[in-house]
């Protein structure tokens, strides 16, 4: 693994969070607007696209909110160094290597699914929650295991950890 400094990584994970909530608001804005404009006023009582216009604002709003408190949490994050004998916990950098194919994670508390481009290459955050995660933590490098996903088996490698 290329050197990865964890405060880049940290940043990108940021402005990510920021891009998403830049869509995200510009999409409310136009589903509030579009909730209030005089078009929407219901012209019987079958009519519900005003009411279906302001939940959407709504649920953009809240989802709007989440994605501001992980904007903080990840602003204040301690991070850790580990190394191939520690046990992977919360802020490790790992690649897991299944099906010959070598993937980056970064095991992050908030925002699982979510991608960041970091020199050129995508790593993806996994929560210590998520099927990954839960099967991650406490391994070290080099640690092989086999799960189950929709009835097929799939073998992973921890190939590094930083």
């Amino acid at each position: 693994m290329t050197r990865i400094k964890k405060s880049e990584v940290i940043g990108r994970i940021i402005e990510a969070l920021r891009d998403s909530l830049a869509v995200l608001e510009k999409a409310a804005r136009a589903a509030h607007a579009e909730a209030t404009h005089e078009s929407s006023k219901a012209e019987n009582k079958y009519d519900t696209r005003g009411l279906e216009a302001a939940y959407l604002a709504g649920g953009q709003a809240r989802q709007a909110r989440e994605i501001l408190e992980s904007i903080k949490v990840y602003g204040s994050l301690q991070v850790k160094e580990f190394g191939a004998t520690d046990p992977l916990d919360l802020s490790a950098v790992v690649e897991l290597e299944t099906a010959g194919a070598i993937e980056t994670y970064f095991i992050g508390p908030r925002s699982g699914g979510l991608e960041a481009d970091y020199k050129g290459s995508e790593i993806m955050v996994i929560t210590p929650q998520s099927p990954l995660g839960q099967q991650l933590m406490g391994k070290k490098t080099g640690r092989r295991w086999t799960a189950k996903l929709n009835g097929s088996r799939i073998d992973y490698r921890i190939v590094s950890v930083s």
